[in-house]
């Protein structure tokens, strides 16, 4: 989680991005987009994480500015573990209030 974070975070990591996601799931998503620093990614707070097997999740906050404004996208995020490695599936994310 925290390494996906920092390759938003730093832009320009794309192929990093897409080769931990799970495959099924990133399809139409390009080395190129995911390498665009769109928004600046501030701090990342884990509030939680578990597995079972070859499943996991990740609970978190993470802190970004978008246009001067100061936003949070909190997000329960799913993994499948392939091999040795944490691919990302998806998650649910959390209404701001």
């Amino acid at each position: 989680m925290r390494s996906r974070f920092s390759a938003y975070a730093l832009g320009g990591y794309g192929s990093y991005l897409l080769k931990t996601w799970f495959a099924p799931m990133a399809k139409g998503l390009t080395v190129e987009e995911l390498s665009v620093q769109s928004l600046q990614w501030v701090s990342l707070e884990v509030l939680g994480s578990g597995a079972t097997d070859n499943q996991g999740w990740v609970e978190f906050k993470a802190t970004y500015r978008e246009a001067g404004q100061q936003h949070v996208l909190h997000e329960k995020s799913v993994f499948t573990l392939s091999g040795d490695c944490w691919l990302y599936i998806g998650g649910e994310i959390t209404p701001a209030l």
